[in-house]
């Protein structure tokens, strides 16, 4: 269910402000983002934790009331679930089942969870009615000032645990039981990368999820072919090409994915060109946009210009919409299967229905989803270029002498020495052995897991470690940070 369209509880953008509801301020700045057992260290989210499935179950038939407790046993609770059972784990602990995501989606969801307006205009940030409805409590009650997604104490929701109806628990994203205990995500991989990402969110982050299957009894080749059999896996790359099991990221985070655009194509045009049924089709919008890959060529539209993203989202959803009900789109199921919608934009102008409400500019009360997310994408700093790339799997040590070494889910066994002059960039990397860089030209680490000291001095131009579009780090190891822009 990965990618799918879920039922939205209401409107994605534009929800009316509540009678009464009190803006709840949201942390700003890294140090209020980090989660339980981290510390900052000159803007570096640090933590000692080691990464492992150990969640906590509760249990119970959907739609029956309250949850019970499934007992103690940290993994040994996820390898006793059932299918319905609701899991309690924190976002380092899952397992992706696709290989990319759309990142203009995650970049709306991170625009606006960053802005005030939801605030200005009498409501609660969207990022805690988001992490509400997924953690099957419908929408957020209150939120306190200061509150944070890392501190579900700090605000609370519509619908309290125990009380979830088959309604709310709809909402909620899925996982499965793999061998040994390991948790693949199967529903929710945007969402739940858009609640680590945030400042106030971060890899420790709680969230429920709902168990769609126990295979955990299975082999690893059984475990595949079964998640192949019931489509609980995605396996083809941004460019629409087959991949294999383990060309699947290890965990998530922007990091660790590759941008696929018609993906964001596709979600921009929800409710525009299609609707999400009831039953949503596994992968719902990666098979939309598989179709649109033959009808609507991006590299013809600028998609950093506002006015041609919009021409580019016009084009694809009247193109959804326009095609025949019973157009088999992609994986045997037809266009209404999918969702289309008889009329383009609900039979509305395009000044009106939710295509005019993408269409607001950022400096609107209530901007559109395409406003926030560029607001948010011209904030990220971008990466020199690589001139020597390293995936997969190294072992000794690392020189960089010259040029830029790119690290991309490279998992480095050995030090890594940068020097003068010398540019490293490691995303969604695994170090184990210490980093050295001094007066290196640009040195950025996001999504990087070292074991190890790292020591960064007098670097020349950049050094990043955190900031928009940057996931976090996870740092086990001293840091030393002297004299760096």
């Amino acid at each position: 269910m990965t990618g799918s369209a879920r039922r939205q509880h209401q409107p994605d953008s534009h929800r009316p402000a509540r009678a009464g509801g009190r803006p709840g301020g949201a942390a700003r700045g890294l140090a209020a983002g980090l989660a339980a057992g981290a510390f900052a260290l000159g803007g570096v989210v640090a933590s000692g934790s080691p990464v492992s499935a150990t969640p906590t179950a509760t249990t119970g038939t959907a739609g029956a009331g309250a949850a019970t407790g499934a007992g103690a046993g940290a993994k040994s609770a996820a390898l006793k679930a059932e299918a319905g059972d609701l899991l309690d784990v924190t976002l380092d602990q899952l397992r992706p089942t696709q290989p990319s995501l759309g990142f203009d989606q995650i970049y709306y969801k991170l625009g606006r969870y960053s802005s005030p307006k939801d605030e200005q205009n009498g409501d609660f940030n969207k990022r805690f009615d988001d992490w509400c409805e997924t953690n099957g409590q419908e929408e957020a009650a209150t939120v306190s000032p200061g509150a944070t997604l890392s501190d579900p104490t700090s605000f609370t929701c519509t619908v309290p645990v125990g009380q979830e109806t088959d309604e709310t628990r709809a909402a909620m994203k899925t996982v499965v039981i793999g061998p040994g205990g390991e948790l693949y995500l199967t529903d929710g991989h945007h969402s739940l990368t858009s609640f680590l990402e945030t400042p106030d969110g971060g890899p420790e982050t709680h969230i429920r999820l709902r168990v769609a299957g126990n295979l955990s009894d299975l082999s690893p080749a059984a475990f595949w072919q079964t998640m192949r059999e019931k489509k609980w896996v995605w396996l083809r790359d941004e460019n629409n090409n087959p991949i294999t099991t383990d060309q699947l990221p290890r965990r998530l985070g922007l990091a660790n994915f590759h941008d696929d655009r018609y993906r964001s194509l596709v979600y921009l045009t929800r409710d525009i060109g299609y609707e999400a049924p009831e039953s949503a089709a596994e992968y719902l919008e990666f098979q939309w946009g598989t179709w649109l890959r033959d009808r609507v060529n991006l590299d013809s539209y600028d998609l950093d210009s506002p006015a041609s993203y919009l021409t580019a989202v016009r084009t694809a959803s009247e193109a959804i919409s326009g095609t025949a009900g019973d157009t088999v789109i992609a994986d045997g199921r037809t266009a209404d299967e999918l969702g289309r919608m008889a009329e383009w934009n609900d039979g509305k102008k395009p000044t009106g229905g939710e295509f005019g409400k993408l269409s607001a500019p950022i400096s609107d009360a209530k901007p559109g989803k395409l406003a926030y997310a560029l607001d948010f994408r011209s904030r990220i700093s971008a990466a020199p270029a690589c001139t020597k790339t390293l995936t997969d799997k190294h072992t000794g040590p690392l020189v960089v002498s010259s040029g830029v070494l790119c690290l991309n889910g490279t998992r480095q066994t050995g030090p890594v020495v940068v020097g003068a002059g010398a540019s490293l960039v490691a995303t969604g990397a695994d170090i184990t052995g210490p980093v050295q860089a001094v007066g290196a030209h640009t040195v950025q680490l996001c999504g990087t897991s070292l074991t190890g000291p790292l020591s960064v001095v007098d670097t020349k131009r950049a050094l990043t470690l955190s900031g928009p579009g940057c996931t976090p780090n996870t740092l086990n190891g001293p840091v030393q940070l002297v004299g760096n822009p």
